[in-house]
């Protein structure tokens, strides 16, 4: 997948009273592969539902999204599931994990599944990130800045042509935001990938090519 585009995007929840000053909400905004861009929220905004839109599980909104030009409304469970396998990667807000499993075990049913990273790969961005000595904690006893680093190593297991992180530094020191930002610009100039990156005030030290206020 090469682009991003929306066309006059509006969540359900706003079309009464549609946001005016938005650069998203309402407008025409394209992401192309190899971008990174940012998009800033104050809180209640829509951030999360933006990325839920792109993800394909939420659909509560007015206007057009298109990958590649086909709208994605026309997708059905098996292009979704296509697209989400090799196309769309991304770190959710809540984090989806499995509490009960130990960290690494989270990282493991996704690379399982993909084959994509070697166990000595996952077990380096586990030291980069400060958190190899968390492998096999169960996730419950992990804080949630480490929760969130094991939610950005199982990103990484996907193979994707864009990558969407949801407020994905919230609970990050600076010193694992700059691994985190630095790892992610790895990722751009080995494979190329898009950007998407969400943010309520604390920004990843990145080049963007787009910053976008919702």
């Amino acid at each position: 997948m090469e682009t991003i585009e929306l066309s006059r995007v509006v969540p359900a929840v706003f079309a009464d009273n549609p946001p005016v000053r938005s650069q998203v909400w309402g407008g025409e905004v394209a992401i192309v592969r190899g971008d990174c861009c940012l998009i800033e929220a104050a809180s209640g905004t829509g951030k999360s539902s933006l990325c839920g839109f792109l993800y394909g599980y939420r659909r509560d909104y007015a206007g057009a999204i298109r990958f590649d030009g086909e709208d994605i409304r026309t997708f059905g469970v098996k292009r979704w599931s296509e697209v989400r396998r090799r196309m769309l990667a991304m770190t959710f807000q809540g984090l989806r994990l499995f509490p009960e499993l130990s960290a690494l075990d989270n990282v493991r049913l996704k690379n399982d599944l993909t084959g994509f990273r070697s166990e000595a790969w996952i077990g380096e961005l586990f030291a980069a990130l400060g958190i190899a000595d968390k492998r096999d904690e169960p996730l419950e006893r992990l804080s949630f800045g480490q929760r969130q680093r094991v939610a950005f190593v199982r990103m990484l297991c996907q193979p994707a042509d864009f990558l969407i992180l949801d407020e994905p530094m919230s609970h990050l020191d600076e010193r694992n935001a700059a691994v985190m930002a630095e790892l992610l610009r790895e990722e751009r100039r080995q494979r190329g990938v898009g950007i998407v990156i969400t943010s309520v005030g604390k920004r990843l030290s990145m080049d963007y090519d787009k910053i976008l206020t919702l």
